[in-house]
């Protein structure tokens, strides 16, 4: 069905072209861009004129490429993505999943990238499997009726993905936050040190002000005194 749907392309005249441009989902869903995968909304209301049955197709393309993109000689497959073709097409459904309107409260979103399975699968030229890099890549949605392309959005903006942080450069950043760390670690440590003297300062006048008794004094030997009652003595036994 993919090169049919490239000899399609190549024939294809008078595309309804649309003024919507895919962006991606809203900032509320969190992880909207990774280092291999990103979030677009749905374009849900945007292919108005098509029938129920058209098929919506999402075409990547890396971002250097659109300015002199052609649809016929542009698109190729996932596996050969982006060093034998600029671009490809994947995510095809059914204008059918794309009611209009949304229902409130509904998340409608497509993440780009997230498919591993058929990374390297030469039968699944369509696959939507993880981006080779940073990017930036740019996207547009693309409608088929009968097979022959009748609509397509325009470019979204740029969309570069997330990129790790280089071995070298953890080092330095370290070690400037070690230095704050280290002069908040000194200040905290006066601070308490000050605390506590003034603790043990309240501890001994509190003691002074009562006897000098306190829980560091040393407990004194009891001396127990014995007692004779004077009733002892008037027994009999007691006077021989």
């Amino acid at each position: 069905m993919f090169p049919l749907l490239l000899l399609l392309l190549a024939t294809a005249h008078g595309l309804e072209e649309l003024s919507y441009k895919p962006t991606l989902a809203g900032p509320e869903l969190g992880g909207l861009t990774t280092n291999s995968t990103f979030v677009l909304e749905q374009p849900r209301c945007v292919f108005t004129k098509a029938q129920g049955d058209a098929v919506i197709w999402l075409v990547v393309a890396i971002s250097k490429a659109v300015p002199n993109f052609n649809n016929s000689m542009g698109l190729g497959t996932f596996q050969g993505f982006p060093t034998t073709a600029p671009a490809y097409m994947t995510l095809n459904t059914t204008l059918l999943n794309y009611p209009c309107p949304k229902s409130p409260g509904e998340i409608t979103v497509l993440r780009v990238g997230s498919e591993t399975s058929c990374v390297r699968d030469e039968t699944r030229p369509t696959c939507n499997g993880p981006l080779p890099g940073p990017g930036p890549y740019q996207v547009k949605f693309l409608a088929f009726k009968d097979s022959k392309p009748v609509a397509e959005t325009g470019w979204s903006d740029p969309i570069t993905l997330k990129t790790a942080q280089p071995l070298g450069s953890t080092p330095a950043m370290g070690s400037r936050h070690s230095a704050g760390m280290i002069a908040l670690t000194s200040i905290l440590s006066i601070l308490f040190a000050i605390l506590l003297a003034g603790l043990m300062a309240m501890l001994v006048f509190h003691s002074d002000a009562y006897g000098g008794s306190s829980i560091f004094s040393k407990p004194e030997a009891v001396t127990v005194q014995r007692y004779n009652t004077h009733h002892v003595y008037d027994q009999p036994a007691a006077r021989l």
